[in-house]
């Protein structure tokens, strides 16, 4: 895990923010780019809750999105992955593309594109059933009903999720009798069961106590690599210590994108610096 990066020492606010182009930094050794955002603008109603985003989330890494409450973070998480499709009088502008191809252009199988992005929710939502029909749960969706094949998925998944060896002999009991932090890691275990490309995280450990979420942030050190990984979290000290790549999100524009160690250390836009230095959020 990634030591904790001490924030550069506050400077006075200026009177009111100034969006300028967003500077780009970010962390080499990325195998390109898994989802790329360009000039992405979102409405609930008249009401525009994002404007002109432009990110690349790189393949490979932890990317967290910082910034506070209402500025826009979960809603780009949820356009990722196309939750927010479920929301009424919602209206985009703009691309996100995987693989080159646009993730909201018309006929794209939307069950499919959410099969390849993994999501883990900010509370724990296990279903009301055994640890291992949980962890199964996106294979029978699929059709999947060999019981060898759905054995040898649990086990990996649980394993991927740091969760095997203290359930493996207790898979048939209920996933509501588990920990807090034993239920989030089972739904971590549930989200890549169908083996998905990105990993898309909104405040995992905003429910735990700080043992559970110290053992979530090991598990996405560990995940790292296998899976592309967007994180939420409004904690700048668990932003420091998980992500390769930060982006600083601000009234629904994004002001700053960077390695992590520049954003925390010696950011670029003055927002960014007055945020992680705690002057407000």
């Amino acid at each position: 895990m990634a030591d904790t990066i001490t924030p550069a020492a506050a400077q006075p606010s200026p009177a009111a923010p100034v969006f300028e182009p967003t500077a780009y930094h970010v962390k080499e050794g990325g195998e390109g780019i898994a989802l790329d955002v360009e000039k992405f603008n979102l409405w609930y109603g008249k009401s525009q809750a994002l404007f002109d985003v432009e990110i690349g989330f790189q393949k490979g890494l932890v990317t967290a999105l910082i910034g506070p409450s209402g500025c826009g973070k979960s809603t780009l998480l949820r356009c990722l992955n196309r939750m927010n499709d479920l929301i009424d009088e919602l209206r985009i502008d703009g691309r996100i593309t995987v693989d080159g191809h646009d993730i909201y252009a018309p006929g794209v199988d939307v069950i499919a594109l959410r099969k390849r992005m993994g999501m883990v929710f900010q509370k724990p939502n296990p279903f009301a059933m055994s640890i291992y029909d949980n962890v199964v749960y996106p294979m029978r969706v699929d059709g999947v009903s060999n019981r060898g094949v759905l054995d040898e998925v649990c086990e990996r998944a649980l394993r991927s999720a740091a969760l095997w060896n203290e359930v493996k002999d207790r898979l048939k009991e209920s996933a509501l009798g588990l920990s807090g932090g034993q239920q989030q890691r089972l739904c971590i275990a549930r989200a890549v069961a169908s083996d998905p490309e990105v990993l898309l995280m909104d405040e995992p450990c905003s429910a735990l106590d700080p043992i559970a979420t110290a053992k979530i942030e090991e598990l996405i050190a560990e995940l790292k690599g296998h899976y592309s990984i967007v994180i939420v979290t409004h904690n700048m000290q668990q932003a420091a210590r998980v992500s390769d790549n930060t982006a600083f999100m601000y009234l629904g524009r994004l002001i700053e994108y960077g390695d992590t160690q520049t954003m925390f250390i010696n950011p670029k836009k003055r927002q960014s610096l007055d945020y992680v230095t705690g002057r407000f959020g």
